[in-house]
């Protein structure tokens, strides 16, 4: 038995690398919030001395140092800013500020411009906070990707670096672990929770042939991978890189008001100067009165409140948009979601769940027996018996197995929409051989039970040359799918080669979205005026979904740049400009949803064309978050009118109690700031608007 190993001394770290060490940890959390957190600190606490010492020290030069030291921590922050804008030739409030506080000391009033600092950087530091969270949604994405990923090599797994994986590589996800590169599945089957890329509140079931995104967090079994896109290009980070666009690109408003803040801010300046010299030169007033009146309107008059009034609301409204995954892509395109008018809808993948599902399964009466050749009795009779519903069940579920049989040999949409609905209900499909395709028409095979039974499975033409029955009963029903908007297909027994025994008809079609008449109809409740369905199918089907969903107008068989043409001529139609948005899948829609006033795109997950081409972006397939999105906007747009209301309000009451009430500096100090955090906070709340949906 081997000896144990006695524990080896640890080496004591040298006390200049204990040094270095402490300096990198300080500086990484010195981050530029903290110190300018730390600086107002300093700022109260010299202001406050300084205001003490005032008061009970016979020396003055004490107050005065610290004073000095206040106005230094509490303006070194705004100096630079305003410097930098006067290198711009510009003028802003943080030069503003500045002035004021150094008029207070000429004034003779230090504590007063010592406050002013103080409640300035104060107010800056609060919303700097109060900003960032706004981002924090985003920016926490960024920690979802996993930093490392299981890959398999030389018959084994490396764990390995993302950064130095390659699209082709295969990745192993385990239960509980996050997936760290975007994919798709080569083995194995799971649910993944979706929610933090998409907005989507329930797992989504993944299997092979399926893609999934990176940071997306794996729940139930274990996946294989294959990366299809490396870590610079996944989802997660088109994600960030688009929100952190979207945050510096402003709306008009914004825009304007930043404008506007250059020539108020020379406004202010220009009128605190003639109130300096008019008043003594013209009037004989005190000099040192019009100074102090003038310090004090500089600081009542300047837009702090009113400029940061505006980002406040958008930015909060954007990281709520992002956390529900509706995604703006700028300040512009949230403010134009609450002036649509008209919606248009593509129809496959919008309003519809964008594949061939079976809707109908009908059993022609008195055929529904595989071995009776000769029950023609009742096949076309005017009033078929009626069949109890657990035996009408059974005969469907037959009749569904037999056609799936021999539609697993093709891979038409329609025939693998049959065999998935087949497997979905669990039925067991016979094997099918001597597979026989009539191209356009309809296909036949042989299945291995029961004596080698020949089935066919087409559209009427393809039975001209049979002799059938129940071909009138199955005729009626096809005409009826039909109007319906959907597609049927005729199941046979094909007997002697020429005889064919009409069984039933299967229905196919893209189904609507269970979500779709609900949001119409919320459209509608929220004033838009028309919606509109787009669409390249057929004018019967367009107008059986038109008809499901209650979409005003549809425009049917349209070529993209039919689409584009009806997109422009809504919008030369529309009451108001940027009153029209188109919905679409993104990819054929990319042209109409260019030319939109407002373009979004559904599920945009994985889909390049509609994160580049549209305005808003849903990274879920969820309808129901476009009435969110435009009740976000227009909640957004609200917030923004009751700040700027506020803010103008403030500034027109304290200047005309600063010129007819002699309003005291002190109080016009905290009049202004205290306004400028309350559109702050009043911003914010955006954060936490929420809207209930129906289901």
């Amino acid at each position: 038995m081997a000896a144990p190993t006695q524990a080896q001394p640890s080496t004591p770290t040298p006390p200049a690398d204990a040094a270095l060490l402490l300096l990198s940890r300080a500086r990484a959390w010195l981050t530029p919030l903290r110190v300018e957190a730390i600086c107002v600190a300093i700022t109260f606490v010299a202001m406050m001395a300084g205001l003490i010492t005032s008061n009970t020290s016979v020396n003055p030069t004490l107050p005065a140092l610290f004073y000095l030291i206040a106005y230094i921590s509490g303006g070194a922050f705004g100096l630079q800013a305003g410097v930098e804008s006067l290198r711009r030739f510009r003028i802003d409030v943080d030069l503003l500020m500045i002035l004021a506080a150094l008029g207070a000391v000429v004034v003779g009033s230090p504590f007063e411009g010592a406050m002013l600092l103080f409640l300035f950087s104060l107010s800056n530091v609060l919303q700097a906070y109060a900003l960032g969270r706004t981002r924090s949604a985003i920016q926490a994405l960024m920690k979802l990707r996993p930093d490392r990923a299981l890959v398999k090599r030389e018959g084994g797994t490396v764990l390995m670096p993302i950064e130095q994986l390659v699209v082709g590589d295969h990745i192993l996800v385990r239960p509980g672990e996050r997936v760290p590169l975007d994919g798709i599945v080569v083995e194995g089957e799971s649910t993944l929770d979706q929610s933090s890329l998409t907005g989507e509140s329930m797992p989504v079931n993944k299997r092979v042939g399926d893609p999934v995104f990176a940071g997306t967090v794996n729940q139930s079994g274990s996946l294989e991978v294959q990366v299809t896109k490396l870590a610079r290009d996944s989802t997660i980070a088109r994600l960030i890189k688009m929100v952190e666009e979207a945050q510096s690109q402003k709306a008009p408003t914004e825009r304007f008001l930043d404008k506007f803040e250059q020539v108020y801010a020379v406004g202010v300046i220009l009128f605190t100067l003639l109130l300096i010299v008019v008043p003594p030169v013209f009037f004989g007033a005190p000099f040192e009165a019009s100074l102090y009146r003038a310090i004090t309107v500089m600081v009542v008059a300047s837009p702090c409140a009113l400029i940061i009034s505006t980002p406040a609301a958008i930015l909060s409204a954007i990281a709520n948009g992002a956390r529900r995954g509706v995604l703006f892509k700028g300040g512009a395109h949230l403010e134009r979601a609450g002036q649509l008018d008209v919606i248009a809808f593509d129809k496959t993948g919008t309003l519809t769940v964008g594949k061939p599902t079976v809707t109908d399964v009908t059993i022609i009466p008195m055929n529904v027996s595989v071995h009776d050749d000769q029950s023609r009795e009742g096949a076309d009779a005017p009033h078929p018996p009626r069949i109890p519903e657990h035996i009408r069940t059974e005969q469907e579920n037959i009749l569904l197995a037999l056609a799936a049989a021999v539609e697993s040999k093709s891979e038409h949409p329609l025939a693998l929409a049959i065999v998935e609905t087949a497997r979905h209900r669990g039925l067991n499909i016979p094997e099918a051989t001597d597979f026989v395709n009539t191209a356009g028409k309809g296909v036949r095979a042989k299945l291995a039970f029961m004596g080698g039974l020949t089935i066919a499975i087409g559209n009427p033409r393809y039975f001209d040359g049979y002799q059938t029955i129940g071909m009138e009963r199955a005729m009626r029903e096809v005409v009826r799918l039909q109007d319906e908007g959907k597609t049927s297909v005729l199941v046979a027994k094909i007997s002697d080669g020429v005889r064919a025994n009409i069984l039933g008809v299967i229905a196919i079609a893209d189904v609507v979205r269970p979500s779709a008449p609900g949001v119409i109809r919320r459209l509608h409740e929220l004033g838009i005026k028309r919606t509109v369905m787009l669409t390249g199918d057929n004018e019967r089907v367009a107008r059986a979904v038109a008809r499901q969903t209650g979409v005003d107008e549809v425009y049917a068989d349209l070529l993209p740049e039919d689409k584009v043409a009806q997109i422009k001529r809504l919008r030369e139609g529309a009451t108001r400009p940027n009153a029209v948005a188109m919905v679409g899948d993104g990819v054929n829609d990319a042209p109409a949803l260019a030319s939109a006033s407002l373009g979004i795109a559904m599920g945009a997950a994985g889909t390049d064309v509609a994160l580049e081409t549209a305005d808003v972006v849903l990274m879920s397939d969820d309808l129901r978050n476009i009435p969110y999105a435009i009740s976000l906007s227009r909640q957004a747009r609200r917030v923004v009118v009751q700040n700027l209301a506020f803010a103008i309000a403030v500034i027109i009451l304290l200047v005309i109690a600063a010129l007819g009430l002699e309003l005291p500096l002190p109080a016009g100090v905290v009049g202004h700031e205290g306004s400028t955090v309350i559109v702050v906070l009043n911003g914010l709340r955006l954060l936490m608007f929420s809207e209930k949906i129906e289901k």
